[in-house]
């Protein structure tokens, strides 16, 4: 059983990729407290950051639930790596936070075949970065599998 506080055999992989999601959730964060310029810098784009200049709520928000997306994304590798309990549709969940992280960092591609012009080096230092968390899940959800008994 994957409980307690002792990583689970093979698990040190998601307990990186875990840590990867938890710091992703509190530089999103530190964005909110960082203002329009974090905004900015971070390439939320420039109507986020006007719109926090204005003191409008829907950079917030948008901000704050991607923060609460990546946290519980992080419960999750914890989970897989025997650090918490065991959630809800653990293997799927580890499989699908995968494959999302994938897709994101592959974005890339098709920006530089189908858009090249509206590539920016936001899009390209955020697609790596992106592309080794989704590494990080794939590779610990596959050392983990046999683990992970049950349904989910």
């Amino acid at each position: 059983m994957l409980s307690g506080l002792t990583v689970a055999p093979h698990g040190a992989t998601l307990v990186v990729a875990g840590g990867l999601s938890a710091l992703a959730a509190l530089l999103h964060l530190a964005i909110i407290v960082g203002g329009p310029a974090w905004y900015r810098f971070f390439g939320a784009g420039e109507g986020m950051a006007r719109l926090a200049e204005r003191g409008a709520l829907r950079p917030t928000l948008i901000t704050l639930l991607i923060a609460v997306v990546l946290a519980i994304w992080a419960a999750y590798a914890f989970s897989g790596a025997g650090l918490m309990p065991r959630l809800p549709f653990l293997k799927v969940g580890l499989v699908v936070i995968a494959i999302i992280y994938l897709l994101r960092g592959s974005l890339i591609v098709w920006m530089l075949l189908l858009r090249p012009r509206a590539v920016t080096p936001f899009w390209i230092w955020s697609s790596a970065i992106v592309l080794i968390y989704g590494a990080a899940y794939a590779i610990g959800a596959w050392r983990v599998w046999p683990a992970l008994s049950g349904a989910g």
